[in-house]
């Protein structure tokens, strides 16, 4: 999966994607499988009317069906309620500082070229890697395509997510995005786990040679989470725990307050700082 940085910028520019196309409204949500057949058609004439091409509409949903671990994934997520101490043994916390650390020890060149360029330590950046995928040692194995399309239709976070669908389509119509793609039950794509409008907002070059690759280059991942950090109002030299000025970005990460805390406490570890 690979894309130029010039077409990134396109999508930022082009202001077709930023906000949820006023006709895309009329397609009705459900909360459950029998009405998405029926809303995949409606979706598809307002897309189209909100200039989708045809040929990347019959494309990507050639394959798209409604998607029961999404559903149960979004449902399900009970580790978001756990205690600080019981969410980092359900998430292998230790680990991820563990390896972590092998992590920046191994990578310091590129670790410190990333925190030239966007004023991000490691330490967090590395955090992320490791509690999303394992160090991009599992990236989901459910179709993306289907997986938006089924929270786009869901009733829960409808507009949320028939934006991130709209933004699944730029990156199909550009190449970026194979209809066949599998990622996270949510959609999310690559090493650090970004959704669709998140790779057009902030996917970054991190290896010099043209191209955001987010699941197979693991320096335009982390390049790519440090851009959202920075664009989420990242202070080059700030602190990065509760209380301090850099975990605002770290909350626009992740709404879960668990979640949050534990970024922010596993970096520390791995930084020393």
């Amino acid at each position: 999966m690979r894309m130029t940085t010039f077409l990134l910028a396109a999508f930022t520019a082009a202001g077709v994607l930023h906000a949820l196309p006023a006709a895309a409204q009329g397609a009705q949500c459900g909360n459950n499988s029998s009405g998405f057949t029926a809303w995949v058609a409606d979706f598809k004439q307002e897309a189209a009317a909100n200039g989708v091409s045809r040929s990347v509409l019959d494309r990507a949903f050639a394959n798209v069906n409604y998607n029961k671990p999404t559903i149960a994934a979004d449902r399900g997520q009970k580790s978001f309620k756990l205690s600080f101490d019981a969410f980092m043994q359900k998430r292998g916390g230790a680990t991820v500082i563990s390896r972590g650390r092998s992590m920046k020890a191994a990578n310091q060149a590129l670790f410190a070229s990333i925190e030239r360029r966007y004023g991000v330590p490691a330490g967090p950046l590395i955090a992320i890697w490791g509690m999303e995928t394992g160090f991009g040692s599992y990236m989901g194995n459910q179709h993306t395509l289907s997986a938006v399309s089924t929270l786009a239709y869901d009733c829960r976070r409808s507009d949320y997510f028939t934006d991130q669908l709209y933004a699944a389509l730029q990156l199909v119509s550009e190449g970026y995005l194979s209809p066949q793609a599998k990622g996270a039950a949510h959609g999310e794509i690559g090493q650090t786990q970004f959704l669709p409008r998140n790779v057009v907002r902030f996917g970054a070059d991190g290896d010099g040679d043209g191209r955001v690759d987010m699941v197979g280059s693991r320096a335009d991942a982390l390049a790519s989470t440090a851009n959202f950090l920075k664009g989420h109002g990242w202070r080059a030299g700030a602190g990065y725990q509760p209380g301090e000025p850099n975990f605002v970005a770290i909350q626009g990460w992740n709404a879960a307050s668990v979640y949050q805390q534990a970024i922010a406490y596993i970096g520390q570890q791995i930084d020393g700082r």
